[in-house]
């Protein structure tokens, strides 16, 4: 046989539509669940419009991420007491009808989704909260929820401790997805597991908008040979009602609490888009398996380069 008709024969089948993945970098309601959810199902409409076929959104997205605890004493307990009984009642129980309008929404547009929230530990005190992201598959099907493992610094004082059971890869239209929340992302030994299961896009919310944050996400795509889709919450002062007390303590005249700096990372560690800035916005990408591949052509940290004649790793039961 002929070279030409050879490489003919054996040539990929392309695929003719073009693979978009998205972070939509936008502000809650804040403390206002049922609102949230339905700017939430604003944007799911617009990504699906501008051909996305996933969208993230941000750390703790519903009803929002709980700032105070970097502001308020652990001492002004009526406070503290207050804040969190707000942030539970507008938080998500999985499933609720809060996650059937987000589920609704996913399959009527086509879309996956994975969406930080606040999230009930309904399956024992039903008093107690973690930091999750709830992932949502284009048929609007729930397919799992990922609980952070580790509450960063004042975080322990809202959110508990997530399970290892929690950390999986998960097959989707759009590719494999995984997640790992904020500094949970610095944990490398739950960074391989995902690598272990093959994750094609890892999904990333996130409050941490520093420039050392995006270094290490462009340094995570290429160690795992992976797209990281980095989403950070932007917050003005504006955006916290006047009825919280919290509110007075931020600095006078400061107008954003966080800028966002979301983007979204290519496997070879290049930033194809954002970071953006003191917005809402959603960012698009093309979503291309094969520079996966080419990415761990000469490291693959969970193939060729695992040694697991040296190292061992599984997640305890």
């Amino acid at each position: 046989m002929k070279l030409q008709n050879l490489l003919k024969r054996n040539r990929p089948i392309q695929n003719s539509i073009m693979i978009k993945i998205a972070a939509a970098q936008i502000s809650p309601v804040y403390l206002d669940k049922n609102a949230t959810v339905e700017k939430a199902c604003q944007y799911i409409k617009e990504a699906s419009a501008n051909g996305a076929s996933l969208l993230v959104f941000p750390e703790a997205f519903i009803p929002g991420y709980p700032d105070w605890i970097w502001l308020l004493k652990n001492s002004d307990s009526k406070s503290l007491n207050e804040l969190y009984s707000i942030l539970f009642t507008n938080s998500i129980s999985v499933p609720d009808e809060s996650t059937k309008l987000v589920c609704q929404c996913a399959k009527e547009n086509n879309i996956n989704i994975a969406i930080g929230i606040n999230e009930v530990n309904t399956e024992s005190s039903g008093s107690s909260l973690y930091n999750s992201i709830l992932y949502i598959n284009n048929e609007g099907i729930i397919i799992d929820t990922h609980r952070k493992l580790i509450p960063t610094g004042g975080e322990r004082t809202v959110w508990s401790r997530g399970s290892g059971q929690t950390l999986k890869v998960h097959n989707t239209t759009t590719g494999k997805l995984g997640g790992l929340i904020c500094w949970e992302n610095y944990m490398p030994l739950a960074r391989t597991i995902l690598y272990q299961q093959g994750v094609q896009i890892l999904v990333s919310p996130t409050w941490d908008k520093s420039e050392n944050w995006i270094q290490s996400m462009q340094h995570i795509a290429r160690e795992g040979g992976t797209y990281v889709v980095s989403c950070c919450m932007p917050l003005r002062i504006s955006d916290i009602p006047d009825s919280l007390e919290f509110k007075k303590l931020y600095p006078e005249g400061r107008e954003w609490i966080n800028t966002g700096n979301s983007c979204i990372v290519a496997p070879n560690g290049k930033i194809i888009a954002g970071p953006v800035n003191s917005e809402e916005k959603i960012i698009y990408a093309e979503f291309d398996p094969k520079l996966i591949l080419a990415s761990k052509r000469t490291f693959d940290v969970a193939g060729h380069y695992a040694r697991p004649d040296v190292f061992d790793l599984s997640i305890k039961k």
